[in-house]
């Protein structure tokens, strides 16, 4: 081992351990292991387990470096560990949101939609040809409307609702909806309506709560303004179309937005509603690669032209929502940072204390001929190894952090949040780009004191000696 390494664990050791120190980074294992026991034995849904589970991590850490380094390294390795866990922790949360927005709107919506300037779109077919020839990555493509009406059940309950009409036959190929389903099925959609059997609706969980509603229950759809005559702007002598549909299906996505207020049926049926003939709103795709479909609709747009056609993919359509969520994700990250970079202002501190009461020995190795860079390498090392096990012990925080919680599965209001659970996902890109922050401001913090170790002069140290 070279000395530059001997000494700069040397000023890293503390040397002795306290026995205070090592009872409490026992006893923090301990409370840490009975934590974990409760959470395996009620499973993570219990709270209880999970704070004491996180506590006894918390405090292990603590102790632990404590035990094993100086007090003035220690407390700056404990400033960086309170960064990174937290840096940490927030991105995978962020990450989370994300992730689940992106889901639960893959989930019930197309990856590309294509719609039309004006209401005549009876050349759908042919569109829907050109979807599937666009490019390999299309997987299906079906034709749909979308139409903002009413519903009622006749017991005074009524509320906005946007009904959505479908392909029976390919709807389970472009959407994800029956993983979805909680009650019915999708398939119930392909039973077709007559005289005596009404047609069949899947409605959300949130809309039949508010409805009170159930599958094998009838619910009756209201077209609004269908009385008025938009030539003449005057109202005709009948009421507006209504049409009654029975429940076959629930289904569940977990995002607010569309649980309550989304509706499913046949194509045929909306048709039917809008009493258009064999025209629809637009046509929609599923890719392989949902990262692919700006391109392909790109692709689409060139093939059909704009105007008439307006092709949209699934970023485009909720272009404001993802937008705000990578928006809030960098205003955290820097944030955050800057938490990592006030604890680097300690790494500089210790340091340079570490300097100052070290003039003697910085002396006293030059005087025996040892150069200024080397002496500088000691001290880089010193706080390179403060910032990779701050790192380290900050990482392993945050990911054990965002285990235990994921498991937990705390819950969210969905109507402030539109999801009813904290999401959390874990990216080890996004781990890296943490460590690689960190380690690069804990290698700068190490400059100044290290300049003012190297540039020591032997007589300054030995002067009073």
């Amino acid at each position: 081992m070279s000395y530059e390494l001997q000494i700069g664990w040397r000023y890293l050791y503390a040397g002795h351990r306290e026995p205070g120190l090592i009872v409490g980074f026992v006893l923090s294992l301990v409370l840490a292991a009975v934590g974990l026991a409760l959470v395996l034995t009620l499973g993570t849904g219990s709270a209880i387990g999970v704070v004491i589970l996180l506590i006894g991590l918390v405090f292990a850490a603590v102790f632990g470096l404590l035990t094993l380094l100086s007090v003035s390294s220690a407390v700056a390795v404990l400033g960086v560990v309170l960064g990174v866990a937290a840096l940490t922790v927030v991105l995978s949360v962020t990450t989370g949101f994300q992730d689940q927005f992106r889901d639960k709107v893959l989930g019930v919506n197309a990856h590309v939609i294509i719609m039309k300037s004006s209401t005549d779109f009876a050349e759908y077919r042919d569109v829907m040809d050109t979807a599937r020839a666009i490019d390999p990555d299309v997987v299906a493509v079906q034709p749909f409307n979308f139409l903002e009406l009413l519903a009622t059940t006749g017991r005074g309950r009524i509320s906005g609702v946007a009904v959505k009409g479908v392909d029976p036959e390919l709807v389970s190929r472009v959407l994800d909806l029956e993983k979805h389903m909680i009650a019915g099925s999708l398939d119930s959609l392909k039973v077709k309506s007559s005289d005596t059997v009404l047609p069949n609706i899947i409605v959300g969980k949130e809309l039949a709560r508010k409805l009170r509603i159930g599958v094998g229950d009838d619910v009756t759809i209201v077209v609004p303004l269908s009385n008025i005559d938009f030539e003449t702007w005057r109202s005709k002598a009948t009421a507006p179309k209504t049409r009654r549909f029975r429940v076959s299906g629930i289904f569940y996505s977990g995002f607010e937005e569309y649980d309550r207020r989304l509706m499913y049926t046949s194509l045929v049926e909306t048709q039917v509603l809008l009493e258009r003939g064999d025209r629809v709103m637009g046509v929609e795709l599923k890719v392989k690669d949902v990262d692919r479909a700006r391109a392909i609709a790109a692709k689409l747009r060139q093939e059909l032209g704009e105007p008439p056609f307006q092709v949209q993919d699934w970023y485009e359509l909720n272009h404001n929502l993802f937008k705000a969520l990578t928006t809030q994700k960098i205003v955290l990250l820097i944030v955050l940072t800057l938490i990592i970079a006030v604890a680097t202002v300690n790494l500089v501190s210790a340091l340079t204390m570490m300097v100052t009461d070290k003039i003697r020995e910085i002396a006293i190795l030059k005087s025996m001929g040892a150069p200024s860079q080397g002496i500088g390498v000691a001290f880089v090392i010193v706080g390179g190894a403060i910032g990779v096990l701050g790192t380290a012990v900050g990482i392993g925080l945050g990911v054990a952090t965002c285990v235990v919680v994921r498991g937990y599965g705390y819950r969210l209001d969905p109507k402030v949040y539109l999801i009813d659970r904290l999401p959390i996902s874990l990216r080890s890109s996004e781990i890296l780009l943490v460590a690689g922050i960190t380690m690069a401001l804990c290698l700068v913090a190490t400059l100044i004191p290290t300049w003012k170790a190297a540039s020591l002069r032997p007589v300054v140290g030995l002067r009073h000696e």
